[in-house]
């Protein structure tokens, strides 16, 4: 009798931890409980992405069809757009059908492919705003030059390679978060597919695979924040010594409007994959920032304080019924 009770239970541990290797979905535990949070949040998110969607193609319209925008600045903030655009539709439309009904799951193919997905667009867009503060330093800081260093061949370089840079990290990232075993608890302490909050229901030591993420952080964080650092810590010392206060404000308004979108989306990115330990809380609402306001705060901010892109809208908006007649 103890010999078949030793066999049963040890076909039962061993048919319990088959089972548990079987995790087939995830669920989102999503940004809050309450109902009416979730519905005020939905119409919130459903503006944002609206504005978002609008913004952005509003912006890649525009330098694609105005030839006063055909300049490398504005080339790689066509790139942005771009890269803002694809990155909140993969992340938003989810979370706003989650916010309708109380089963907020997804397949573990589908959390892959987000995870992927959003790792490579975040990333290509961390390397385009450190290709952006270059290009706006060769613009203040050596304007002889700037047009015969500044080719468009070599933007076209610059962008491929910000594009190619992305999906590398991507590739490191979500690599070293889907090979560890993920067994159990399936419930992720987020509203979507992120390396930090999925390493958390691992059933391994999470040790080299935050660690590999955390140098990949460097490469692609810190290391793009040191440039534009050192960008505009030059812009700085050549917009003082300008003797023209018109020169000055120009500069500063150009420059002003990056370095705005440069502090929300790095310094929201560096708390959550820099940071050893954040709170759950704090990813969550960290990762908003980066994942659904940036992206429509960019179309907004180089819109509304750009005069070249307020021109070029002025001119579609008047010139395009008058091509009619």
């Amino acid at each position: 009798n103890c010999l078949l009770l030793n066999i049963s239970l040890f076909f039962k541990k061993n048919m319990s931890d088959i089972n548990k290797t079987l995790v087939t979905e995830f669920f989102f535990l999503g940004l809050s409980d309450d109902l009416q949070i979730q519905l005020l949040l939905f119409i919130l998110f459903l503006i944002v992405y609206l504005v978002t969607v609008l913004g952005n193609l509003l912006l890649i319209s525009l330098v694609l069809i105005d030839s006063q925008l055909h300049t490398s600045m504005y080339f790689f903030l066509c790139n942005l757009s771009l890269a803002d655009l694809c990155f909140s539709t993969c992340i938003v439309p989810q979370v706003l059908a989650h916010m309708l009904y109380r089963r907020k799951v997804i397949s573990f193919t589908g959390c892959v492919a987000q995870l992927l997905f959003s790792l490579f667009l975040g990333c290509t867009e961390c390397a385009l705003l450190a290709v952006m503060s270059y290009d706006r330093y060769l613009a203040i800081c050596d304007p002889m030059h700037y047009p015969i260093i500044m080719t468009s061949r070599l933007c076209g370089h610059l962008a491929l390679g910000c594009w190619v840079s992305g999906i590398l990290v991507a590739l490191v990232d979500t690599t070293f978060t889907l090979r560890l075993p993920y067994q159990g608890d399936n419930r992720i302490a987020h509203f979507f597919c992120e390396s930090p909050a999925l390493l958390a229901l691992a059933s391994a030591d999470t040790h080299s695979s935050k660690m590999a993420i955390f140098l990949m952080g460097v490469v692609i964080l810190l290391a793009p924040v040191s440039l534009i650092l050192a960008s505009y810590g030059s812009i700085i010392v050549t917009v003082i010594r300008m003797k023209t206060t018109s020169g000055r404000r120009k500069a500063f308004s150009t420059c002003g409007s990056h370095l705005l979108v440069v502090i929300i989306f790095y310094g929201s990115a560096i708390i959550n994959y820099m940071t050893l330990k954040p709170s759950k809380e704090q990813a969550k609402v960290v990762s908003v920032f980066y994942t659904v306001i940036n992206p429509m705060l960019n179309p907004l901010i180089y819109s509304l304080r750009n005069k070249d892109v307020n021109k070029a809208f002025r001119n579609a908006v008047i010139q395009g019924p008058l091509q009619r007649f």
